[in-house]
């Protein structure tokens, strides 16, 4: 048996609805958030996962429980840290940062983390996993990175579902957005 993997971006934060980078910094999430996690669970309930995990901050962990149930946490699976972006408008980056944030690749964040390095411990998470079915809560700069080395380019939104075969390095489904 393969590796299939449905990743879940976290619920619209405070920082989402005011547009601004959160990476590292542990935003709550806002009532639409908790709304939009809480919509999942009927879609998730009947489902059984090898493992559920989640990222280890808030805004993920609150998603996961909401959805499903509590997950097993792992930092690997943190947002890229923005550093000295954290908490930035997107429509106030200059023209450089906003560029390279958009191509995600070759971009570093200044005193923050550049993809490669995102890239690289995501991987080392996604290598450990057994065989079988998975439920990842998390980012959507880390299902951007996963979904884009499966030929899939672009932004997920809040509480958005991402099926995807590991093993075969291919995109199953991507399931509609929560209300």
């Amino acid at each position: 048996m393969g590796i299939e993997v449905v990743l879940v971006r976290h619920g619209q934060t405070v920082w989402n609805a005011e547009e601004r980078l959160a990476g590292w910094t542990d935003v709550a999430l806002t009532a639409l958030g908790r709304s939009q996690a809480g919509a999942l669970r009927p879609a998730l309930e009947g489902e059984r996962f090898e493992g559920v995990w989640s990222s280890d901050l808030q805004r993920a962990v609150e998603t996961a429980r909401l959805a499903y149930g509590e997950p097993s946490t792992d930092r690997r699976l943190r947002e890229m840290n923005f550093g000295a972006l954290e908490g930035e408008r997107w429509r106030e980056l200059d023209a450089r940062h906003a560029l390279g944030l958009k191509a995600f690749e070759g971009f570093e964040a200044p005193q923050g983390e550049s993809i490669e390095a995102l890239e690289a411990r995501v991987l080392g998470f996604m290598g450990e996993l057994a065989s079988g079915r998975h439920l990842i809560f998390t980012h959507g700069g880390v299902i951007r990175l996963l979904t884009r080395r499966l030929g899939k380019v672009g932004f997920v939104g809040n509480c958005a579902r991402v099926v995807v075969d590991w093993s075969g390095q291919r995109l199953i489904e991507e399931l509609p957005l929560a209300p």
